[in-house]
């Protein structure tokens, strides 16, 4: 198993805070700014195609193309749950290692563009994000809207279609699995979940996911908690309700994570229950099951 060549940029620093409304000066005798072209927009994590099982960490980052700067969002913004979701990254990746499974991961913070947000939603560039303004999203028009699609959104959801068109060639449908996490504290109120269970309407693998979570006595498991699952063409709505590929989009609290210890004792926790999931016949079988979406 081995990792695709990823250049990392800076998040911040390359460009004043003010870099839309230096953006907006350019006149036609000005030079021409050039897109970096040296970001990639995700990661792939090469692992057996047989394995029974997909992992999505759509955010696994917190870094920006140069060419953005950092926003005009002060760099400790992008430490909090605004900018990744803290700690995912560890566990995918230490997950990805111990079932040997291919995974895809985002590398662009979600303060860029959203994305596990549709297209087409209203919250795929956030302006304002948990009381933190972002002044490099305040002008983005239609055409910024298509550019960020087409650098960073698409290509990561392109990603996960070949890998998932590649798994289904060779063997029976994978177990999609997305982890997340979630900030421990939301508007002053504490959050008493250590994890929680995101779905829509297929149970294949969530039933068995929360139970074996149950099992576990020292735990406070939810279920659709604190959001709920089905959201119309978010990552999983595209990439398994659409396909009718069983799913489970997991969400652990981000102080439990944080540290490398943490995400090594939530691997332990998890690894014997996927791997159970990506030996279950009935987990592997394409069946489509109507989403929640179609009566909100």
């Amino acid at each position: 198993m081995g990792l695709v060549p990823l250049s990392l940029c800076r998040k911040s620093g390359a460009l004043p805070r003010h870099l839309h409304f230096e953006i907006k000066k350019i006149t036609m005798t000005d030079p021409v700014p050039m897109p970096d072209t040296s970001f990639q927009p995700f990661e792939y994590v090469h692992g057996d195609e047989t394995a029974g099982i997909l992992l999505l960490c759509d955010h696994a980052r917190n870094t920006v193309p140069d060419e953005y700067g950092d926003l005009g969002v002060p760099a400790a913004q992008f430490e909090r749950h605004i900018g990744y979701d803290i700690g995912a990254r560890a566990v995918t990746m230490e997950l990805a290692r111990r079932l040997n499974a291919p995974a895809c991961l985002s590398t662009f913070s979600r303060l860029l563009i959203d994305p596990n947000r549709g297209e087409d939603d209203p919250t795929l560039i956030m302006r304002l994000s948990d009381g933190a303004i972002v002044p490099g999203n305040a002008a983005v028009d239609a055409t910024e809207r298509r550019r960020r699609i087409d650098l960073f959104h698409k290509p990561y959801h392109d990603l996960i279609d070949a890998a998932l068109d590649r798994m289904m060639a060779v063997a029976p449908a994978p177990v999609i699995i997305s982890i997340h996490s979630f900030t421990p504290v939301w508007r002053g109120v504490p959050r008493p979940w250590h994890v929680t269970v995101l779905w829509d309407s297929d149970p294949r693998a969530v039933d068995p996911i929360l139970a074996g979570l149950r099992a576990q006595a020292d735990l406070v498991v939810g279920d659709n908690e604190p959001y709920d699952g089905a959201l119309e063409n978010d990552t999983m709505y595209r990439h398994a309700t659409k396909r009718g590929l069983s799913q489970a989009l997991l969400e652990i609290r981000q102080d439990l994570i944080g540290d490398n210890r943490g995400a090594m004792e939530w691997a332990d926790r998890l690894e014997p229950i996927l791997k159970d999931l990506s030996q279950s016949s009935e987990c592997r079988q394409v069946r489509h099951y109507v989403s929640r979406c179609v009566s909100k």
